[in-house]
């Protein structure tokens, strides 16, 4: 869009191009509310530029269901690929005319003495009654400090870098964690043909099949996805859980670690130094795959329960068996063997713009389903933000459409009376409020 930016006011002003900005614009378009979206690259930028080439969704295709624009290929069950993801957020503009300005970086955001906000950005300056921050979570790539003493010749990627198992040089590959990432990558190398050492973390796994049916499709009909964060008794530890590792390459499978061990693929525990050349482990190789197939396992039981409850007729399986047992002992490993090292070690958070006090002593941003402290202030697109489903295609527009309530009853004089981390009498006991503290 072509429009001076420098002075202008907005109802609404969404910070974030992606499919969270997007879904919330889409919703106060539904609303008859005034907005627009800022995005410092093009919609979609982290598909398109932080996936590598083979990258697929492990949701199937069904759980694409962006407000007012549920997938309508002819294959639900199957993953859409990076480049196909890219094409349905650029449709996703194009189709509902999304008042999108892409290249615009926000700066700083203040609020304002009178009410509202103040956005600086790489345009000039705006003013917004609300701002919905939709920026997602995984902002700056994270390498341990212990990176720093890897030989020169060992080429160092993060995940967000990687495109294909052609970019490393020849040689043996590390690759340093198993979450959804870690796993699809050292699996996307070994495909290739390459040799890859993986260090294994405590992220759990889970099998893609079972009993006839997606285990998503399963968790989905099982309420899963919908189960709110406030249901949980340590709310923390549920947000900040790692992912269970799968894919939907080549139509979705399991990633079965020791299987990969039976191929060649060498197996350590968690990657805890490196001196003199020499990378050493912790000797939990053991504990973390059993607990992985312990999750998966559990799963299961559950989706055996509701089976029985339901009087499903689905078909029996056999269950996992495990194909391989590590040796006792930690392992360590010579980097003079390594030709590269893949960092699969997640994504930190970059909030120093935000000038406004709404985070924790972590720097994680205090919120009630998406809506903070702050009146007007609000963020959308994070895990967990209220569901399972939070951060994924299928739950964002729930939360989208909660924060246009929200906004929506400011706007028809109501109050933002919930305040993070204050006493209980400070707000009124009521169940839609009333919520635990999020903390990182």
């Amino acid at each position: 869009m072509n429009l001076q930016l420098d002075g202008l006011h907005r109802p609404v002003i969404v910070v974030g191009g992606g499919q969270a900005g997007l879904s919330m614009s889409h919703c106060l378009t539904t609303a008859g509310v005034g907005h627009l979206v800022l995005e410092r690259e093009r919609a979609g930028h982290e598909w398109r530029t932080r996936r590598w080439d083979s990258f697929c969704l492990v949701t199937p295709n069904w759980q694409c269901r962006l407000p007012g624009f549920p997938y309508a290929g002819d294959d639900p069950d199957g993953f859409m690929v990076r480049d196909e993801i890219v094409a349905y957020l650029e449709s996703y503009v194009k189709d509902f005319d999304v008042p999108l300005h892409e290249g615009v970086e926000a700066t700083r955001l203040r609020q304002l003495p009178g009410g509202g906000f103040r956005l600086t950005t790489s345009d000039g300056e705006l003013t917004a009654d609300h701002v919905v921050l939709a920026t997602g979570p995984y902002q700056v790539p994270l390498t341990p400090r212990l990176a720093e003493r890897l030989p020169e010749h060992v080429v160092q990627l993060h995940s967000a870098e990687y495109r294909n198992p052609a970019q490393p040089p020849d040689g043996d590959v590390l690759v340093v964690g198993t979450g959804q990432s870690g796993c699809q990558i050292a699996e996307d190398l070994h495909l290739a043909g390459r040799r890859v050492h993986l260090a294994v973390g405590s992220a759990p796994r889970v099998a893609r099949r079972y009993r006839g049916r997606d285990v998503v499709a399963w968790l989905d009909e099982m309420g899963y996805y919908a189960r709110g964060i406030d249901e949980f008794a340590d709310a923390d530890a549920v947000r900040f859980r790692a992912n269970h590792y799968v894919t939907g390459r080549d139509g979705g499978h399991d990633i079965d670690l020791r299987a990969f061990a039976t191929q060649g693929m060498q197996l350590y525990g968690r990657l805890t130094s490196i001196r003199n050349g020499q990378l050493s482990f912790a000797d939990d190789l053991r504990r973390n795959l059993d607990a992985a197939d312990a999750v998966s396992e559990g799963i299961k039981d559950s989706i055996d329960a509701f089976i029985a409850q339901r009087g499903i007729a689905a078909p029996r399986e056999e269950r996992y068996k495990p194909v391989w047992e590590p040796p006792d002992g930690a392992r360590a490993l010579d980097a003079e063997a390594l030709s590269a090292v893949v960092w699969s070690t997640g994504f930190g958070r970059d909030h120093r713009w935000i000038d406004v006090p709404v985070f924790d002593g972590k720097g994680y941003p205090t919120h009630h389903r998406g809506v903070t402290s702050c009146p007007g202030l609000y963020f959308l697109g994070l895990p967990w933000q209220h569901t399972w489903g939070s951060g994924r295609f299928c739950g964002v527009a729930a939360d989208a459409e909660y924060l246009t309530r929200r906004i929506t009853d400011v706007g028809r004089g109501g109050d933002v009376r919930w305040l993070s981390g204050t006493p209980v009498s400070t707000y009124p006991a009521d169940d839609d409020w009333v919520a635990p503290r999020t903390v990182a």
